[in-house]
């Protein structure tokens, strides 16, 4: 049994995402409290032989994420190392890896751990934490082995600032130029690195570069880093994305001739699914969808934040969970399932990624967020191209449950924030990025979409994800037995409106394109226990048995466990025991992918992959159906 328990007591209407907990993920290296002062290094270690350098990698608001580098500048190894700082008040660090770190006040210490200590002539060694509070203030007073951290005898030595964000030009199907703003440095700049999708690829010494020995038709993300006179590097500038000319390929989506088959992906089931990126590989989904949404990130006082960090970027992979068989070493500067995707996408160069933010649990932030939508739209986009994953994503999802309607809470924030929140996001991620939404799917009158303004804030999307699944299930603990996905009304269906023709044809009437709308799919089935009617409407005594959650099972499970026993209104159901399941399978998905196209819907997607089986046969059934 899975460790996971609920993050929601019970899903509604287009909810429809099992953003579960789970459990917390040890680190390399605790965060102590101070028991004993650290012994200092001797004269001989501190001798002007080595540098330590600061890096704020990435700030999220209330935290960010430091590191720091000690480089072994002299001609001896190093037998061990201990650096020494003071951060601001109500500045710390929350947690950490591949050191030990202590604290007293304001005053931290970190000293190597034992098989990191030896660092040779020339060679780099780098520890990471997540730290607490705004990290405005930069860290000072450093001291590596008892002296200066720039090697000499009195501080003084910053590192560089960031260069500017390079822009790409003379673009063709092999090369792009790069040019950047010149980093600033109180001792001078040495040269600059050029990063390509993380990795260096070139040292220069001026403000260009031309990047040759491209593929025709792919996508690179650039970003530089300066170095100064004593080989200290700064911060990376940010990223720019570049495609190179032919390969005759566009980007799948709405409008330009194939139809959108997304997935999500959820980072939690990494965890007791043990459902990872190489999963979508090995089953043949991989070759079969266009997207992936990566869900979640959080919303936290007006701003996107991360979601798990350790599962986002830090989980390092075995071989045999890598997608490309190659197991990641521990400095490596990205692990977690973001290194997957990239290297899914390096292996299917047709996919692309977006980051979607909020569900059902985490919605409750977007009232905030819509009180200044420039503001949150930035944060997001400072999040999503992070120099580290840049690369990774094509673009930001946003999942609101629900704008002025209650999901988990209820807001309040008016019929016009969606759409200013939507139009701040494009204004931000500009047209080369993909800004969609995941919205509801109740199309009651004066419901959800009657309360919010869909058609405005289309105008700024690539397309809506609509929520069609969850329409009923066992929160009603008597029933009636319905399907939780119905395509069309029925006689018997216990509430008008609940269904996803009429959520598509409400969307359309209220002036949403229908290119731009995606029908859902649940990779799932909901049901109830004491049923003894087949037929829908039965009466019921609560949640059947679920394996992670009562009232909810994956299709995989189900297709063996309660196989269907009928169809109604275009979604299977099945009456087992006392049991009563409805999902979809292959036949209900082709008759659903069949009228998705007759209505001339932007494609399908489906809520998630874990649920499939270990052959992909839901992914196919809508790849088929949407050709």
């Amino acid at each position: 049994m899975s460790t996971e328990t609920p993050r929601r007591t019970r899903f509604r209407l287009g909810a429809g995402k099992a953003t579960r907990s789970r459990a917390v993920a040890g680190l390399t290296a605790l965060l102590l409290p101070l028991a004993a002062m650290v012994g200092m290094a001797s004269p001989a270690q501190a001798a002007t032989s080595a540098t330590a350098t600061y890096l704020k990698k990435s700030d999220w608001g209330s935290g960010f994420e430091g590191q720091w580098t000690v480089k072994n500048t002299g001609t001896t190894a190093l037998s061990s190392w201990t650096i020494e700082w003071d951060f601001p008040s109500g500045t710390g660090v929350g947690s950490a890896w591949d050191a030990t770190v202590t604290s007293s006040g304001n005053h931290w210490t970190a000293k190597n751990l034992s098989w990191n200590g030896s660092v040779a002539p020339g060679a780099s060694v780098s520890f990471g934490f997540n730290g607490t509070g705004s990290g405005s203030g930069s860290a000072t007073g450093c001291k590596l082995n008892g002296a200066s951290c720039d090697g000499g005898s009195v501080p003084g030595d910053n590192a560089p600032s960031a260069p500017g964000t390079p822009t790409a030009s003379s673009i063709t199907d092999t090369s792009a130029k790069l040019s950047w703003s010149a980093a600033t440095d109180d001792h001078g700049i040495k040269n600059y690195d050029v990063l390509r999708d993380g990795a260096v690829v070139a040292t220069v010494t001026g403000t260009t570069y031309t990047n040759t020995g491209l593929t025709a038709g792919t996508d690179y993300s650039y970003t530089v880093q300066a170095r100064d006179t004593a080989d200290q590097t700064g911060p990376a500038s940010g990223a720019v994305k570049v495609h190179t000319t032919g390969g005759g390929g566009t980007d799948p989506g709405p409008g330009t001739g194939d139809k959108v088959n997304l997935g999500y992906f959820t980072d939690w089931g990494v965890y007791g699914r043990n459902y990872h990126v190489k999963n979508m590989d090995t089953s043949g989904s991989a070759a079969k969808i266009t997207h992936i949404n990566y869900a979640f990130g959080n919303v936290q006082g007006g701003k996107c934040t991360i979601g798990d960090s350790y599962a986002d970027y830090d989980m390092a992979y075995t071989a045999d969970k890598s997608v490309d068989g190659v197991a990641d070493t521990w400095d490596q500067p990205l692990r977690g399932s973001f290194n997957q995707l990239r290297k899914l996408k390096a292996k299917y160069p047709h996919i692309k990624v977006l980051w979607s933010f909020g569900g059902w649990t985490w919605s409750g932030g977007f009232g905030q967020a819509a009180q200044n939508p420039a503001a949150f739209a930035d944060s997001c986009y400072k999040l999503v191209e992070d120099p580290r994953w840049a690369d990774v994503f094509d673009g930001i999802d946003i999942d609101w449950e629900y704008p002025n309607a209650c999901g988990l809470t209820c807001d309040t924030s008016g019929p016009a924030a969606l759409k200013s929140i939507t139009s701040a996001l494009r204004t931000k991620f500009g047209s080369n990025n993909l800004v969609t939404a995941a919205i509801t799917a109740d199309g009651s009158a004066g419901g959800k979409i009657d309360v919010a303004d869909y058609a405005g804030a289309a105008q700024s999307l690539n397309w809506y994800n609509v929520m069609t699944y969850d329409f009923f299930g066992a929160w009603d603990a008597k029933g009636p037995t319905a399907p939780h996905s119905p395509l069309t009304p029925y006689t018997g269906i216990p509430k008008a409106g609940f269904s996803s023709s009429e959520a598509i044809a409400k969307l359309k009437a209220q002036g949403v394109p229908a290119s731009k709308l995606l029908l859902g799919i649940g990779f799932y089935g909901r049901g109830w226990t004491g049923v003894t009617q087949d037929a829908p409407g039965g009466t019921a005594t609560g949640a059947a048995p679920g394996t992670y959650e009562a009232g909810i099972e994956d299709y995989k499970v189900l297709k063996n466990s309660c196989p269907t026993t009928g169809t109604i209104a275009g979604t299977a159901y099945a009456h087992c025991g006392t049991n009563w399941w409805s999902y979809d399978t292959p036949a209900t998905i082709g008759t659903k992918m069949a009228w998705a196209k007759n209505q001339g819907l932007g494609g399908a997607f489906f809520w998630e992959f874990s649920g499939d089986t270990s052959n992909g046969e839901l992914v196919s059934a809508m790849n088929n159906g949407l050709k």
